[in-house]
């Protein structure tokens, strides 16, 4: 198939206007199928602190600054004293932050991969690209998730604690894992991989984003076939890096998202999840809705 053959790849099935992708497959009987499975009310929450000196990609990154100066300030006020403004001395510290929002933990919208120029349902940067963002698919049209999810434990399955850079992971591994585990995926789920790779986010920053393990192309084919919702792993991109074949980089992210509009969570923290060996789950997820954005950092939970 000719990645560039705009027959191929677009309208998009869920209607030639569309900026949900894959989040159709969720139906409110999924969300209240999801509810049902809440028995003790635990929470984990997939989400990593965000700081300045996280793992990144390269020429990313995230700053924040404190801003005190209120301090300085509200004394001065015609109506302050010497440790604040007013009789109550109030006083307040906010902060100013820079850099992307595609570091951390996070969720990547339609808008970030194309193919050429073109983004998930045949969109053109010509069309879409404005100084503020994109017109289209930022991240403030991605609805706020809720439905079932499915942890798959690749790492157990092989019997190891992680994985290897550039490991592929294939769909026979992906559904032999899931019957180990006594789960199965279904139309509308979120799927999560974990791999073990999470392990040098703290421990080895710089291993950590040199490389990572992850689903091949036949595991596109088979998320794709099985109608996943979204889908994301411990991991800083996702899919094997370096991939199967080393002239086409990130291809598995860039199928996933450009061409099927299936959404892709990056740098979930899936630890305690395997550990505790919880692999069926209410997902939840929101997310700050920036207008024109390409990401938002995300602290999704699992609720068991």
């Amino acid at each position: 198939m000719n990645d560039l053959n705009p027959e191929s790849w677009w309208p998009s099935q869920y209607g030639a206007k569309d900026e949900h992708g894959t989040l159709n497959q969720i139906t409110p009987q999924k969300i209240v199928a999801a509810a049902r499975l809440v028995q003790t009310g635990k929470i984990y929450d997939l989400g990593r602190v965000l700081h300045a000196d996280v793992p990144r990609f390269e020429g990313r990154y995230w700053q924040q600054t404190l801003v005190s100066s209120s301090h300085i300030i509200n004394p001065r006020r015609p109506d302050g004293m010497p440790d604040g403004w007013g009789q109550n001395s109030i006083n307040w510290i906010t902060e100013l932050i820079t850099g992307t929002m595609q570091i951390g933990t996070h969720l990547d919208g339609l808008n970030h991969l194309q193919i050429g120029d073109r983004f998930y349902n045949g969109f053109q940067t010509r069309e879409i690209v404005e100084e503020w963002g994109t017109n289209k698919l930022g991240i403030e049209s991605v609805p706020q998730v809720i439905t079932r999810g499915v942890l798959v434990d690749i790492a157990r399955h092989r019997g190891i604690a992680q994985l290897k850079e550039g490991e592929v992971i294939t769909p026979r591994e992906i559904e032999d894992a899931l019957t180990s585990q006594g789960v199965s995926m279904g139309r509308g789920d979120v799927l999560l991989i974990h791999t073990g790779w999470g392990l040098f986010w703290d421990t080895d920053p710089m291993r950590y984003t040199s490389g990572e393990p992850g689903i091949g192309m036949e595991a596109v084919s088979w998320i794709v076939e099985n109608r996943v919702a979204m889908t994301g792993a411990d991991t800083w991109s996702y899919g094997a890096v370096p991939g199967e074949d080393p002239q086409r980089p990130f291809l598995v992210p860039q199928t996933l998202n450009a061409k099927h509009g299936l959404f892709i969570m990056e740098n979930l923290d899936t630890g305690l999840l395997a550990t505790e060996q919880v692999y069926e789950f209410m997902f939840v997820l929101t997310h700050y809705k920036t207008r024109g954005s390409t990401a938002a950092w995300i602290s999704p939970i699992a609720v068991i």
